[in-house]
C-alpha cells in the first residue's frame, strides 16, 4: 500500500496550529467516497428546510452572466445515444464510444459536420479542461474509452493537445484510475491536492502544497464547520466556514468539459452538478450532512463553473444503480449511454430518471423519495438550467 507523509495537525475554529515538526506516515485511504459521504447520504432526500446555514449564494447571483453562462447553448435539451456493442471485454469499446460520441454532438448542435459541431463550443484559442470522476478507480470512473474519444474529437476539430488538460480534486484518484502521462501522451494531468515524489502532501516550508492551487479571492461560504483528523486534511486543504475554488478552474482553463460517471448518491445521483461542486472546492467534508444539495447547485452558479462549462458529457456506458458513489461490484451495471448537453440541470433530470428506473426494476425501491430532485430545483431557481420541460433527442445505434 502507497504511503502519504504529512505532519500532524491540530483544527481549531478553521485556524491551523502546527503541531511539533515530526513527520508521520498514514495510509493512503481514498477516505471521502466512502468514509466521508457513506453517513450523510442518508439525508440525501431531506426536502428543503428552513433553518439550513447560511451560505454566500447571493454573491454569485449579483455577479453579471457571460455568453457561455450555464445553461449554455441549448438550455433544456439533452442527446443520448445507447449502443447495445458499446461494451467489449467488460471494457467499454473505443470504437463504439467514438461513434455514440460523435452522434451526440452533431444532434446535440445540429451541425452535420462533426468538426463543425465542436467549435460551437471551444476554439483552438481556449485551454480546456476534461472534468472527469476517478474517484471509483478502475471498476467506476470515467472510462478512458469516453475519454480518449472526447480527446481525439477535439484534436480532430483543430485543439492544439498541449491546451488540452484533465483534471479532478485528487491526484491519488487520476493516478488510481489510470489518468496518467502513459496512458495519455501529450495531455496535462492535473490536481488541487497534490503530494510530491516522495509521496508527501507538505512542502519544505510545512505547508500543504495544495494551498498553492487554491484560489483565496474565490469561494463558497457555508456557516458549518467540518471536523477533520490529520489523515482526513490533505484531501480537505483547508478547515473553516470557507470553501475555496481550485486554480485549474479559476486560472488554468478557459472552457470546462464536465465528464461525471451515471451513479446513485442514495436515492438521488451524483451526476454533472456533483462532479462539478464537489470536484471544484475545498473543505467539502462539512457540506455533505445539511447541505449536498444546496452545495451541488449553489457551487455551479458561481463564474469558475458557471461561465466555463460548455459542454457535460455523462459517461453511462457502465455505471452503478446502489452503493454509488463508491464502486461496489454488485451494484455495477451497463447503461450503454452516452448523455450530452449544455445544460447540466436538464441532464441530470434525465440521467436520475435513469436510475430511478433502475432502481425500481432491481428492487431497492419501489417509487421516487420525496426530495431527491431538490438539488435540480435549486439550480432552476438559481438560472442554471431547467428541470422540467426538457427536449430528449434520443437515438439507439
Amino acid at each position: 500500500m502507497k504511503r502519504r507523509h504529512f505532519f500532524q495537525k491540530v483544527f481549531v475554529g478553521g485556524t491551523t496550529l502546527m503541531a511539533a515538526p515530526v513527520v508521520r506516515a498514514f495510509p493512503a485511504v481514498l477516505i471521502p467516497a466512502e468514509k466521508l459521504s457513506k453517513k450523510p447520504e442518508i439525508n440525501i432526500a431531506t426536502p428543503h428546510m428552513q433553518g439550513k446555514p447560511e451560505t454566500n449564494i447571493a454573491t454569485a447571483r449579483a455577479i453579471p452572466r457571460t455568453a457561455d453562462s450555464m445553461p449554455g447553448k441549448y438550455p433544456g435539451k439533452v442527446v443520448t445515444v445507447r449502443h447495445s456493442d458499446c461494451v467489449a471485454d467488460s471494457k467499454p469499446s473505443e470504437p463504439a464510444v467514438y461513434e455514440m460520441l460523435s452522434s451526440c454532438m452533431t444532434r446535440l448542435s445540429g451541425e452535420s459536420d462533426l468538426k463543425k459541431a465542436w467549435l460551437q463550443f471551444v476554439s483552438p484559442q481556449d485551454v480546456i479542461g476534461i472534468k472527469v470522476n476517478p474517484i471509483g478507480g478502475k471498476l467506476l470512473s470515467t472510462s478512458h474509452a469516453v475519454t480518449k474519444s472526447i480527446i481525439r474529437q477535439l484534436v480532430e476539430a483543430g485543439i492544439p493537445e498541449e491546451r488540452i488538460i484533465i483534471w479532478d480534486r485528487r491526484k491519488e484518484s487520476l493516478e488510481d484510475a489510470g489518468f496518467n502521462e502513459e496512458n495519455y501522451p501529450g495531455i496535462q494531468m492535473m490536481s488541487t491536492e497534490w503530494y510530491d515524489e516522495n509521496n508527501s502532501y507538505i512542502n519544505s516550508e510545512g505547508r500543504f502544497y495544495s494551498e498553492d492551487r487554491i484560489d483565496r479571492n474565490q469561494y463558497y461560504y457555508a456557516d458549518v464547520e467540518g471536523e477533520y483528523d490529520a489523515d482526513t486534511m490533505p484531501y480537505m486543504v483547508n478547515g473553516g466556514k470557507n470553501s475555496y475554488f481550485t486554480k485549474i478552474c479559476t486560472e488554468k482553463v478557459t472552457k470546462i468539459i464536465n465528464v461525471p460517471v451515471l451513479k446513485n448518491a442514495g436515492v438521488s445521483i451524483t451526476c454533472c452538478m456533483k462532479n462539478l461542486a464537489f470536484g471544484a472546492i475545498t473543505n467539502t467534508g462539512r457540506l455533505h450532512q445539511d447541505l449536498w444539495h444546496e452545495t451541488c447547485a449553489e457551487v455551479c452558479a458561481f463564474p469558475p463553473l458557471r461561465d466555463k462549462v460548455v459542454l457535460n458529457i455523462v459517461d453511462a456506458i457502465i455505471g452503478c444503480f446502489d452503493g454509488g458513489p463508491a464502486a461496489n461490484p454488485q451494484f455495477i451495471c451497463r447503461y450503454d449511454t452516452l448523455l450530452a448537453g449544455t445544460d447540466p440541470v436538464a441532464v441530470d433530470s434525465i440521467a436520475f430518471d435513469m436510475v430511478l428506473q433502475k432502481r425500481i426494476a432491481e428492487g431497492v425501491q419501489q417509487e421516487e423519495r420525496e426530495g431527491a430532485r431538490r438539488f435540480m430545483e435549486i439550480a432552476q431557481e438559481l438560472g442554471l438550467g431547467l428541470s422540467d420541460k426538457i427536449e430528449c433527442d434520443s437515438e439507439y445505434i
